[in-house]
């Protein structure tokens, strides 16, 4: 602490992002990236931006990559002005929590959820209520309905995280049924790998706003890209913020690179498959474990053994050069969350796993 710091400074508890570790050899299923490449038209549109136009600012509003999105749910009936982008989908659900969500009432969210939002409710001194899920860490929709005028918001990620559970898209027309006053915020990074997205109801909610990344199902975690979908009042509330902010979010080879990802649906849809193929056999391979696995419709699954500490399975595992994510928080301190790597990753740690658990037996 310094007497150089603003008041807030001090009781913020910052966002601990998945640890990146630097070992050779590394299986590494702990932070949920894509064990695929970006499509390689993508990285040709990269490439293509490295060089003399460097020099110049890009397009401030990304209005190629808006376009591009645009285009991809047309069928929706979304246009560019219902297209909002920004640098990794964290930046995207932070100006959604300082422009749409500080109402000076307490908003909602999961209490097993992804940890990003209590930071940002202390960043912008956003009160909240954290809904307990329901004992098989499933998220019920009429946790929040019937809250009167006593909140100013919602939000939630669909599949949620770190548990990989589904909402089905008819409990969250529920819940925009049921909150006409208020945001919804649908946070959707793993949207791709087995859910319905929300974005069809778009046009009939104007409180609905959901939220997508380009860091997990495309493959470009390491360029940042992010974006959000919504009602043009929503979205101009954001781009408001945005400009306040950082006129220039995306730069060139970001945008370059996240529209050629878009319009590249055939690699999308290819890898997309191999990740839920991968996911259906470690299922399969965990439950002969005697894991406890939950249902997950996202690129990663949360277990845990009922004879086993999950914390000394982690430990375990890094001795042998695997990483998986353990959470020390009450309800889920005996689960580990797994990212869905390659076949060989997966045969990796599933050979491991075997052999750790016979080992204590």
């Amino acid at each position: 602490m310094s007497k150089f710091w603003s008041p807030i400074v001090s009781r913020l508890t910052p966002y601990t992002p998945g640890e990146q570790p630097k070992i050779a050899r590394l299986v590494k299923l702990n932070t949920n990236e894509s064990p695929y490449g970006p499509s390689p038209l993508a990285l040709q549109a990269i490439a293509r931006e490295v060089g003399d136009s460097l020099r110049l600012y890009p397009n401030p509003d990304a209005e190629p990559l808006k376009l591009a999105i645009a285009r991809r749910h047309a069928a929706d009936g979304i246009s560019a002005r219902e297209v909002f982008v920004g640098n990794g989908s964290d930046e995207v659900l932070a100006h959604a929590f300082h422009a749409l969500l500080q109402h000076g009432k307490p908003i909602l969210f999961p209490d097993i959820t992804y940890s990003f939002y209590p930071t940002y409710a202390g960043l912008y001194q956003v009160d909240y209520q954290a809904v307990p899920l329901a004992d098989d860490f499933t998220l019920r929709a009429d946790d929040y309905i019937g809250q009167g005028e006593e909140i100013g918001g919602i939000i939630f990620p669909n599949p949620n995280a770190p548990t990989g559970c589904l909402l089905g898209l008819a409990e969250i027309e529920r819940i925009l049924q049921g909150n006409p006053q208020r945001v919804v915020v649908v946070d959707e990074a793993y949207i791709d790998f087995g859910g319905e997205t929300a974005i069809p109801l778009v046009q009939r909610y104007p409180n609905l706003l959901v939220v997508q990344t380009f860091s997990k199902s495309r493959a470009l975690a390491g360029m940042r890209v992010g974006f959000a979908i919504g009602h043009a009042d929503l979205i101009d509330a954001l781009e408001r913020v945005k400009n306040s902010f950082n006129s220039y979010p995306l730069d060139r080879p970001a945008i370059a690179g996240a529209t050629a990802a878009i319009e590249d649906e055939a690699y999308f849809q290819k890898t997309c498959g191999m990740v839920i193929a991968s996911r259906t056999a470690l299922v399969e391979q965990l439950a002969a474990l005697g894991f406890q696995v939950l249902p997950s419709a996202a690129n990663f699954v949360f277990v845990r053994h009922p004879q086993h500490d999950a914390a000394t399975l982690a430990a375990s595992l890094r001795s042998d050069g695997i990483i998986v994510r353990h959470f020390k928080s009450e309800r889920i301190s005996q689960f580990l969350r797994i990212t869905i790597g390659t076949d060989e990753d997966c045969a990796t740690l599933v050979e491991a796993l075997g052999r750790h658990l016979a080992a204590v037996v």
